[in-house]
């Protein structure tokens, strides 16, 4: 079995196993996508044909890594043999709950080109939504209600449930806001990602006919990280492998750390009993990590009580120990955690030459320009090796400040390139082109460029009420309403990068950027740039290629980001990266910092919220989940006081640092930093 080399026996053991339910328990950096993509290849070589499967991720970047590895297996085994052309479908969640409605939009009553609200298009709407209610966003917060309302729609709850179970002043509120964001929708003809879970699931579970069509189409099903599914996702997968019960389901529930959006521990816990013939497979070897952090990572996640038991090995080396810094504040680890950086760089075999120039020289250096040996670090190629993590988004600030003063290039994971203005504001033509209902896209390009259209004949638009308008205002309307439809025409003609260009030209975007200053410019160079993007779109034709760029956007999540530096606001790929924990799920470095471990920090401690027993464990597996990003090298550091809303705190060690043995830690001294030396 030519395509079964490389596996361990408990790879090789899932990846043969064919019909019947699966679970694979696969800890952190255990394999678990080579063992699906081995298994996909494993099926159809005994015969099941590749479009009868589908696999089904979480983020877009897990999606497209386990697509492209399929595709280059199934070349790989097709030498000499025809290919046909056809793949497993393989999607996150949401572009499976897009697909199915696509297919489906004249049951559901939807326009083919309906919307899709990303969560800044949500909350702009149920801000709407509450200042029509007379009810005052700064007291009622839109993200908070926002929030309330995917938990539960989540959890499949329907409005008229909540409105009779929260009969409190909150609930009240957040069931009138409901109510009010979910007509605004329908008349938008617009879905929030909820809703393309939601309706999808409501649509198999209600048409007997439509749930066969899709069983019979997708006969071997894979859910990646199982334990991240909600109530929603939970019955999409239910239903959709109920015929056959082929379904393999890959998770872990140490390493569950989304319990806030609903994804619920019990969907792994009780596969077994859901599926009473469920074969159980556990990869607890660790193919990432050297031993002193997965002895850690083993140390703490071992307190957690609601977990099966298991315990990761590697037949990796020991490693380095793990360097843990008490800083005085936040600023002094910051320092602390650029200069190890430099040191790490100043340790390469090629010293010599660095050690002729001061520090201050040295950090005016280009870093990770080459590969650098050192004597106890190992090599460090480049600066997107390392990666600072932190609990909270406001830690960053002090670590970005410490980046520029060292002159190291950074990134910040999350700074989202479909979230800049001038790029939504493209793409609000290209949906309003399309869906002249999206009343929200038209609000947000009327003026844009500036066509001289107030507030008060914008409300006419907005209501459709436009008959007694003056003749100058209807002949704008007009105008407007023309180059929406010619944007139409293009694109169900045109190339979707050359209807990005056209769109740029004919509304006028790039002539009124074009006459502004250096922000402007910089502006329509990420025009451009999205016209570049959509190259990857070009192969499609009708329209479709519009359509799946704005779907992708949609989508796209904080992995997927284009980042930036936040100095020069040039795009750069050698950077350290800077992320939340919660970002970092996914992804591996070989050096990591994990900033902030205080009491109340991380673990976190909200104001006037009693933790459960459940919030702690979840961020256990938080914390677990940030050490085995680690590959060769881990740095824990917190600070004695830290200025939190402009209040100075004293803190105590994190209780994290106390479940990891004394033995497996190194004490990082202040006389180990490197200074700046002015000169």
């Amino acid at each position: 079995m030519e395509h079964l080399k490389g596996l361990n026996q408990k790879q090789r053991e899932a990846a043969v196993h064919k019909d019947g339910p699966l679970l694979i328990v696969a800890g952190a950096g255990a394999g678990k996508t080579k063992t699906i993509v081995h298994r996909v290849v494993n099926l159809i070589l005994s015969g099941v044909p590749p479009e009868k499967i589908l696999a089904v991720t979480f983020t877009n970047k897990a999606a497209k890594e386990m697509r492209e590895r399929i595709s280059a297996a199934i070349k790989e085994m097709s030498r000499g043999i025809l290919d046909t052309g056809e793949r497993p479908f393989v999607s996150t969640f949401h572009s499976l709950g897009v697909h199915i409605i696509k297919e489906n939009t004249r049951i559901l009553g939807l326009s083919r080109y309906f919307s899709i609200l990303d969560e800044q298009d949500s909350g702009a709407l149920i801000k709407e939504s509450l200042k029509e209610l007379d009810l005052d966003p700064k007291q009622y917060e839109p993200r908070k209600i926002r929030s309330i309302i995917s938990r539960e729609k989540g959890k499949f709850t329907r409005l008229e449930d909540y409105r009779e179970r929260e009969n409190h002043t909150l609930g009240r509120i957040v069931a009138q806001v409901w109510d009010l964001y979910e007509r605004k929708k329908t008349k938008e003809q617009a879905l929030d990602f909820d809703d393309l879970l939601l309706k999808s699931v409501k649509l198999l579970k209600e048409n007997e006919e439509i749930r066969r069509l899709y069983q019979e189409r997708w006969q071997y099903i894979h859910i990646d990280e199982y334990q991240d599914t909600n109530e929603v996702q939970y019955l999409m997968s239910r239903m959709l492998a109920e015929n056959n019960e082929n379904i393999c389901v890959v998770g872990d529930s140490d390493q569950l750390i989304y319990s806030w959006r609903g994804a619920n521990l019990k969907n792994i816990l009780s596969f077994d009993k859901d599926y009473p013939n469920t074969k159980v497979v556990i990869l607890e070897e660790n193919y990432r990590s050297v031993g002193n952090i997965l002895k850690a990572a083993n140390m703490v996640i071992k307190k957690n009580k609601y977990r099966p038991d298991k315990n990761l090995f590697t037949k990796n080396i020991e490693g380095e120990k793990i360097g843990f810094y008490e800083a005085l504040d936040e600023g002094d680890e910051a320092d602390f955690v650029a200069t190890k950086i430099l040191e790490i760089q100043d340790s390469c075999a090629n010293s010599a030459r660095a050690g002729s120039l001061s520090v201050r020289a040295r950090t005016a250096l280009p870093l990770g320009s080459s590969a650098c040996e050192t004597p106890r670090l190992g090599k460090l190629a480049q600066l997107s090796e390392v990666a600072i993590l932190y609990r909270a988004n406001f830690q960053s600030r002090a670590l970005e400040e410490a980046m520029l003063r060292y002159n190291i290039p950074y990134q910040v994971l999350g700074v989202k390139f479909f979230e800049r203005k001038e790029i939504k504001d493209t793409l609000a033509y290209l949906r309003a082109s399309l869906n002249p209902e999206s009343l929200s896209d038209i609000k947000r390009i009327l003026n844009f460029p500036t066509r001289g259209i107030g507030k008060a004949t914008l409300a006419k638009i907005l209501s459709k009420d436009t008959e007694n308008l003056p003749e100058k205002m209807k002949e704008k309307i007009k105008k407007f309403n023309a180059i929406l439809e010619e944007i139409k025409n293009k694109i169900m003609q045109e190339r979707a990068s050359a209807v990005i260009k056209f769109l740029v030209k004919h509304t006028g975007i790039e002539r009124e950027l074009l006459g502004g200053g250096e922000e402007e410019l910089e502006r329509l160079a990420n025009i451009q740039e999205l016209a570049t993007l959509a190259l990857k779109y070009d192969h499609l034709s009708n329209g479709a290629g519009i359509e799946r760029l704005l779907e992708d956007a949609a989508l796209a999540s904080d992995q997927d980001s284009l980042l930036i530096n936040q100095d020069n606001k040039k795009e750069i790929k050698d950077a350290v990266k800077l992320m939340t924990v919660h970002a970092s799920k996914g992804l591996e470095f070989k050096y990591v910092f994990i900033t902030g471990l205080e009491d109340g920090l991380f673990p976190t401690q909200r104001n006037g919220e009693i933790k459960t027993a459940e919030d702690a464990e979840e961020e256990r597996r938080l914390f677990y989940v940030a050490l085995t990003r680690a590959k060769e090298k881990l740095f824990l550091s917190f600070a004695n006081f830290r200025t939190i809303f402009g209040s100075r705190q004293i803190n105590t060690p994190s209780e994290f640092i106390g479940d990891i043995s004394p033995n497996l830690l190194e004490i990082e001294k202040e006389k180990n930093k490197i200074k700046t030396i002015y000169i």
